[in-house]
């Protein structure tokens, strides 16, 4: 897979997760521009897919298998719309801090697809 798409959705999920941990600091929920973070880390990750089902279909294989493969691009599509959805639902710091926690999340999957796809 693409390494410098695998970082740049891990940069920007960090990004996202510091922006959103400082607002929980500073007592704030998830705001407006917070939701446009997260809609940028969003469609990276869609980018990540798309790309991820395309090397998949010209043959390549992922060194542990494609289901586990898909499963984590799948789960990494999905980690930061589910915390954003709990955001909106409790309209607290701890939405921004769910956020937060929802973002590293998705870095730590971007390391694990790393380490799925990479052969050797």
């Amino acid at each position: 897979m693409l390494d410098a798409l695998t970082i740049a959705v891990s940069a920007t999920a960090l990004a996202l997760a510091a922006w959103c941990g400082f607002a929980a600091y500073r007592d704030q929920p998830t705001k407006d521009w917070h939701f446009i973070g997260m809609a940028v880390v969003t469609v990276l990750a869609l980018v990540q897919l798309v790309v991820g089902i395309v090397q998949l279909a010209r043959g390549q294989e992922a060194e542990e298998g494609t289901a586990i493969f898909l499963a984590y691009l799948v789960g990494a599509l999905c980690a930061i719309p589910a915390a954003a959805f709990m955001s909106l639902t409790e309209r607290s710091r701890w939405g921004s801090a769910t956020v937060s926690a929802g973002a590293v999340v998705l870095a730590v999957l971007e390391v694990r697809l790393f380490d799925i796809w990479t052969v050797g």
